[in-house]
């Protein structure tokens, strides 16, 4: 598992991508998704999880539905034009961070 420090800057473009590549979501199924995608080496908390998709929301980057399901409400997640946009750019933006911390952390690669 990783560090919290690492998660909460790649949060907003983990769920962001999730989203663009799956349309819909709920809270537990994107978190159950990434558990498995990461064989577990990433379990995101419902603590984390809400309050980015409710930032995400607010800055109009998602938006939500509320379904019943055998007489429950689920909140289903979906990622507006300007989201899809946005996943697009930071997952480029963390590319280039990776593949700059490589180059700092593994300085034999640019020989």
């Amino acid at each position: 598992m990783y560090s919290k420090e690492l998660l909460k800057g790649t949060l907003k473009t983990i769920v962001l991508k999730l989203l663009s590549a799956n349309g819909e979501m709920y809270g537990y199924e994107i978190t159950q998704k990434v558990k498995v995608l990461t064989n577990e080496k990433i379990q995101l908390t419902e603590g984390a999880l809400y309050p980015t998709l409710h930032k995400l929301e607010a800055d109009g980057l998602v938006t939500t539905q509320v379904e019943n399901i055998n007489g429950r409400k689920r909140k289903y997640y979906q990622v507006t034009a300007a989201g899809n946009t946005e996943a697009t750019e930071r997952s480029n933006e963390f590319t280039e961070f990776v593949q700059t911390m490589l180059i700092l952390l593994n300085p034999q690669l640019t020989k």
